[in-house]
């Protein structure tokens, strides 16, 4: 029996707030459509859905967003009112301490309500990711099970700091924390991929993320992506990419042996996400 496709990577359309340059981009990205009808009709889940399985993917991992500084706001709220009553989706929620008072208690509340894991966007959030006032987030996910996921690498949106989306610093987290799951988003994008890559190969706990690169292009940047084909997540950055088929076509035909692309594009983020999919 194959394993499912999994999206790891999925943004929604509803923002309540999105940073000016993050809205163009996404907008110029998207230029031949009439923005405002693209929005009510993926804002629909049941539409999105459809788009996924009529791509190919069986499950998507969908991601709040709490980064006002920079890309803008999707609440945890809309993440699992949207996701609600639709196996396919699967809902993670975001924490900024910038807004929170008491983030470890808020994602306890936040997994108690239905989320099964995290994203941290240090670049756009302005931290580092083995700051210690994370670290009470850390315990609880690690506690819990839920993995945790990290923006790396580059951005181009107005006010991301690149300093903060360097692999390195997620050493210091994969050791402190060795039974908590650790996803290297976008896969050291830019300055990191080496880094990226030498991270995933020695952590147990830490995994390599392929959203924002493009399918054609990874094995130039990770030579030896085939030494560590368990321990890579398909993610296509929706909606930053317009086809998600042509992604995972793409992929399908990676110089890789078959059994490693289907753990890429669906196998190894089933077992992260065994008690959900």
């Amino acid at each position: 029996m194959s394993s499912p496709v999994i999206d790891f990577h999925i943004h929604p359309l509803h923002y309540n707030y999105y940073g000016e340059s993050a809205l163009e981009w996404i907008k110029n990205l998207h230029k031949e459509k009439c923005w405002e009808q693209y929005c009510d009709y993926y804002n629909d889940p049941d539409n999105f859905v459809d788009y996924l399985q009529k791509s190919g993917v069986d499950y998507g991992v969908v991601l709040a967003e709490l980064c006002p500084a920079v890309t803008g706001v999707c609440t945890n709220e809309y993440v699992l009112h949207f996701c609600k009553g639709h196996k396919e989706l699967i809902p993670f929620a975001s924490i900024n301490l910038h807004l929170t008072v008491n983030p470890a208690l808020e994602l306890k509340r936040l997994i108690g309500e239905g989320f099964q894991g995290l994203k941290i966007y240090p670049t756009y959030q302005h931290l580092f990711p083995n700051d210690h006032r994370l670290y009470p987030i850390y315990a609880v996910a690690e506690q819990a099970g839920i993995p945790v996921m990290f923006h790396t690498g580059s951005s181009v949106f107005k006010g991301a700091r690149l300093k903060y989306g360097d692999p390195l610093y997620l050493d210091d987290v994969a050791v402190d924390f060795p039974n908590m799951n650790i996803i290297l988003v976008h896969g050291g994008r830019g300055f990191w991929y080496e880094r990226a890559f030498f991270l995933t190969r020695l952590h147990e706990n830490v995994y390599l993320e392929i959203a924002g690169l493009p399918p054609k292009k990874l094995i130039d940047y990770y030579p030896e992506l085939d030494r560590i084909g368990d321990k890579v997540l398909f993610g296509s950055d929706w909606p930053g990419i317009t086809n998600l088929q042509d992604n995972i076509n793409t992929i399908r035909n990676l110089p890789l042996p078959a059994e490693q692309i289907e753990k890429i594009l669906g196998g190894n983020a089933a077992k992260l996400l065994g008690h959900v999919v």
